[in-house]
């Protein structure tokens, strides 16, 4: 996938997230089924989820180099990474990232700010995909903690698959 693809695709996930939790009911962003995420926890898990990446994103990339290594292997496509997170889904068996454990929930006074936040990281995250190097993209990794070190490109490529795994997720439970 080509980097206008993927911040084309990761624009249509947060719009598209964005604009559904804007529509829902105030009581859904504080109240969720019992023993699972609010809404308001699914938007602050997504918030948790990109900005280091876009944080790592503005560090140069031979920081990124010495610190995490180069990539050994080709690059997977959009199809692969998607069906490989849902495998380590399964293997986590419920496991949370250890930044979104025992999260409080967001109140309603936080929403209008979180849906900013991710909005504004959003287009962080697009403009970075489209200047970084199709060279960096493929060559420069970061570490994922559940699927592992992923070149560039594909860390990308999941947080679009991401933010519509959590949309569908809410749009289920709606």
């Amino acid at each position: 996938m080509d980097k206008e693809a993927i911040a084309d695709l990761i624009d249509a996930k947060h719009v598209q997230l964005i604009s559904w939790l804007e529509q829902q009911p105030d009581e859904s962003w504080t109240t969720g089924p019992e023993g699972k995420w609010t809404q308001g926890q699914q938007a602050l898990h997504l918030l948790q989820s990109i900005k280091p990446l876009n944080d790592a994103l503005s560090l140069p990339n031979f920081v990124l180099r010495y610190k995490f290594g180069k990539a050994n292997r080709p690059v997977r496509d959009y199809n692969a990474i998607v069906k490989r997170y849902q495998e380590r889904l399964v293997d986590a068996k419920g496991k949370t990232f250890k930044g979104s454990q025992n999260m409080k929930v967001p109140t309603l006074e936080d929403k209008k700010y979180i849906l900013n936040r991710l909005q504004t990281e959003s287009k962080k995250l697009q403009y970075k995909t489209k200047k970084i190097s199709d060279k960096n993209l493929d060559s420069v990794i970061l570490p994922h903690p559940l699927m592992g070190k992923m070149p560039v490109r594909e860390i990308i490529m999941w947080t679009a698959y991401h933010v519509e795994h959590h949309t569908e997720i809410m749009q289920a439970k709606n």
